[in-house]
């Protein structure tokens, strides 16, 4: 009897490489669980209609949490015509199944940490250290949209031509107060100085500004960490201008999509981020890149994003050793610099990465070994070249999921 059960959701292009990367880690490491493998992805929207069929839905409710690799998703005409022929006309309608997960599960918090790990040759800067906290059910991801105004539309508001398309954007005070009291509540346990509140209320009054209403009321109960509230245009600015002087970012879904693809580009790009989607009892980990399907069979993309949100699942699941042992591996393999994948402007491969990373991390190595180890890699020059900070130990490794 495993003590975990974990659903594998490889996915589409490359999916499959990236989870087998993974998994490797997580063996490596010594997780007691049992992979339940799961449909999900293209394929299955081609073949059944249903890029998450209700067999994996099914799956999911026997299980402690879900890893998932990567999804192709098309423009509406491109699924339609790329549906098998008995489904065609069917008035089917493709839906991207991660954003199904997240309400389906009412995953309403997505973590997404964003780390300049020493030594990576793609850091915009060294010593940025941003995690950033993104309401993962509602706003302009809700998925109630139409591709002409609707009569009542219409009727009310005659301003709106009627060739135009409309998505409805929608955020709640009980969605907007949970995901910021989220990141205050990690804030403190991560003895994390300020909470970012990012918004655009001087325009979107209504749903911003109620967003902002409860991110202010949330931040009354918290003296003791700064708040700050910022518009999404300066904050790009702002994260472009000084990253370091960021730490916790809080915000609604659309922005926080997009400034968690910032801050990942900021620390490495798509190759080291990693999610975690996560709710008060279930949650799905995953790399935050997309399928790349020209790389499909290539063992060639960066795995990493892919065994740091496995660190994330690990970290959730409440194997905290396991989880520091795994990003001390990730750590130190970026340090040395032997291996470095493409992205990195080098020729590991795929799997040579997770070799190299599941190489440190034996369930046998002692602890404390790989804490030395840490501490030796973890030394870096400040970005003014004026002091040595030492990382290890500082919790400035330590971006964990739950």
């Amino acid at each position: 009897m495993h003590k975990f059960r974990i659903a594998w959701l490889p996915g589409d292009g490359i999916g499959p490489e990236v989870c087998a990367a993974a998994r490797l880690v997580l063996d490596a490491a010594g997780l007691d669980a049992e992979y339940l493998h799961g449909d999900i992805g293209w394929e299955f929207w081609r073949k059944e209609g249903d890029a998450l069929p209700p067999r994996t839905l099914d799956l999911l409710s026997k299980t402690h949490c879900a890893f998932f690799g990567a999804i192709t998703s098309k423009p509406s005409a491109d699924a339609a015509r790329e549906l098998a022929p008995e489904l065609q006309g069917q008035g089917l309608v493709y839906r991207s199944p991660i954003i199904r997960l997240r309400q389906w599960l009412d995953l309403y918090l997505c973590l997404r940490p964003c780390h300049a790990f020493p030594g990576n040759p793609l850091n915009y800067r060294e010593g940025i250290d941003i995690v950033v906290f993104r309401e993962n059910t509602e706003g302009m991801y809700i998925g109630v949209e139409f591709p002409s105004v609707p009569n009542s539309f219409q009727a009310e508001m005659p301003r709106i031509p009627p060739d135009a398309a409309i998505s409805i954007r929608s955020i709640t005070r009980q969605a907007s107060r949970r995901i910021v009291e989220a990141a205050f509540q990690y804030a403190v346990k991560h003895r994390r100085r300020k909470v970012t509140a990012v918004h655009k209320a001087n325009v979107l009054r209504a749903t911003c500004g109620l967003f902002l209403e409860e991110a202010q009321a949330v931040a009354a109960h918290y003296p003791q960490i700064r708040f700050e509230a910022a518009n999404v245009d300066a904050m790009c600015m702002w994260l472009l201008k000084n990253p370091e002087n960021n730490d916790v970012i809080v915000t609604t879904n659309l922005f926080g999509d997009i400034l968690s693809d910032l801050c990942a580009q900021l620390t490495g790009g798509m190759g080291f981020a990693c999610s975690g989607n996560i709710g008060n009892t279930y949650a799905v980990f995953e790399p935050t890149h997309g399928s790349a399907p020209k790389y499909a069979g290539c063992n060639k993309v960066n795995p990493l994003a892919a065994i740091l949100a496995a660190k994330m699942m690990v970290e959730w699941l409440g194997e905290t050793a396991m989880a520091r042992n795994i990003e001390s591996a990730v750590a130190h393999v970026i340090a040395k610099g032997a291996l470095r994948t493409y992205d990195m402007g080098g020729h590991t491969g795929t799997m040579e990465m997770a070799h190299g990373v599941a190489a440190l991390i034996s369930p046998h190595t002692p602890t404390e070994d790989l804490v030395n180890m840490r501490a030796t890699v973890g030394q870096r020059i400040d970005t003014h070249g004026s002091k040595i900070e030492e990382l290890a130990g500082t919790g400035a490794l330590d971006t964990q999921g739950g």
